[in-house]
């Protein structure tokens, strides 16, 4: 039994849907349908996400929205147009996309969230309808029905563990159940968002809901390279990732999948793997609990920026006791989250992310740095951009840290600071953002380019 997710470009138009048709056709075992809204058709195209942003901005700003309503209505259209579908799916979703009109603005936290989550919502109809009517036994399911009920918390929903006990009876029907991602409902039933990559949460939810064997994530790429592909030339292809280390590369840059996304799988102990829908046979990338092939040491290199680095000394920092939980709580009293923090005796740098700050924050913190915490000298760095390379294996390899720093060297790159976890998982190096392509490029040639050679 298999959970299958479909992203916004294997939904924009016609051409798209008919290639998520035949995958689905060609394995009785893809029960379940998660899709999102639809994509660009092109790089100067609109996404329906987009458009429905710019509905809402105008709906609470008491502008006329007929245009807004009718570009949306007619992507659809042409959808419903090209595919042949019966005219009544194309009613039910011009009436839902007129209906958010008339929803209450004042004191609706979740307003923003209903708008945005019509994109998928009109989608998964449309799409249940188009497999109905193509041999495929196929109904639309609200999250609702499915069960997904979450925390409420707009744009940040959670799933609440009771929800799963539901969620698992969807497995017990023969259809082809089409659900919308990205969103589910309250207790109180209003719409409310999950975080980026939402339509990614929501396959996985349904994968561990169900039980299911595999959780496959359609997209747009051939599953997973080993560096960003808009820096490397050609990268190498990763066939197998395991949980953490997919967290890792996530986290430090790689869009392909959310990492949020992976926590119900993971807890689920549901095995994913990332394919494409221009190339359904490439075998794409896998991501399990562990390796069950020979992996190289480093299976990834990631590239993030946008960081900044708060510095500070002072002699015999080590023997203060209560020196770290005073400094945390002047970030938490400001209300800001880090990163990371490397360390020495009587240094310590935190790193978090740029945009965590502001003018005015940056001037307190320093402010009481100095004062409160009686630092002998503070500042605050900016323009930096973490790199991270990643493997489960790099802790039964001796060298890597000495390979990674060698490569950096001989390109006149510049640590700024070096950080590793006691699991070995990965290694991060902080370095100037003018850097990162540079550094993003030696490091690869380091690992991977040898042994593609």
């Amino acid at each position: 039994m298999k959970v299958i997710k479909f992203g916004g470009s294997s939904l924009a138009s016609a051409n798209q849907l008919e290639k998520v048709l035949n995958i689905v056709k060609s394995d009785p075992d893809r029960r379940f349908v998660v899709v999102s809204a639809p994509g660009k058709r092109s790089a100067d195209d609109t996404k329906v996400t987009d458009a429905l942003i710019k509905y809402y901005r105008d709906y609470v700003a008491g502008n006329d929205v007929t245009k807004r309503q009718d570009w949306i209505i007619n992507r659809y259209a042409a959808m419903v147009e090209e595919l042949g579908l019966r005219p009544a799916i194309l009613e039910k979703i011009s009436k839902s996309i007129k209906k958010l009109a008339t929803l209450p603005i004042e004191e609706n936290d979740f307003l923003y969230d209903t708008f945005l989550a019509a994109g998928e919502n009109n989608n998964a109809k449309l799409i249940a309808a188009y497999f109905s009517q193509n041999g495929v036994e196929a109904r639309y399911v609200h999250p609702r029905e499915a069960g997904i009920v979450v925390t409420s918390e707009p744009g940040n929903a959670r799933i609440l563990p009771s929800s799963y006990d539901k969620i698992e009876e969807l497995a017990d029907g023969d259809e082809v159940l089409v659900i919308p991602g990205f969103f589910g409902v309250t207790k109180d039933d209003q719409i409310c968002t999950f975080s980026r990559g939402g339509s990614d949460v929501t396959g996985s939810i349904i994968a561990a809901g169900v039980k299911a064997d595999l959780y496959e994530n359609f997209t747009d790429v051939n599953g997973i390279f080993a560096a960003h592909p808009g820096v490397i030339h050609k990268p190498h292809s990763i066939p197998e990732l395991t949980y953490r280390e997919m967290r890792e590369l996530a986290y430090a840059g790689f869009s392909v999948l959310h990492d949020e996304a992976l926590i119900p799988a993971y807890r689920g102990k549901i095995p994913l793997v990332i394919k494409n829908t221009n190339n359904p046979d490439h075998p794409g990338t896998k991501i399990i609990l562990k390796h069950t092939t020979h992996a190289f040491p480093v299976v990834g290199i990631a590239a993030d920026s946008g960081f900044v680095s708060i510095n500070m000394s002072k002699y015999l920092m080590n023997r203060e006791v209560g020196f770290g939980r005073k400094l945390l709580e002047v970030l938490e009293e400001l209300n800001i989250s880090w990163e990371h923090m490397p360390t020495g005796i009587d240094d310590l740098s935190i790193v978090l992310r740029q945009r965590e700050l502001t003018p005015i924050k940056e001037q307190e913190i320093l402010r009481q740095l100095t004062q409160k915490l009686e630092v002998d000298t503070a500042d605050i760095e900016h323009d930096l951009s973490i790199i991270m390379i990643v493997g489960e294996n790099m802790k039964s390899h001796v060298g890597v840290t000495a390979t990674a720093a060698k490569a950096l060297s001989d390109n006149n790159i510049n640590i700024q600071m070096l950080s590793q976890g006691s699991s070995e998982v990965s290694i991060m190096f902080v370095i100037k953002s003018e850097q990162e392509k540079e550094a993003l490029k030696a490091l690869y040639a380091a690992f991977f380019e040898k042994k593609e050679n």
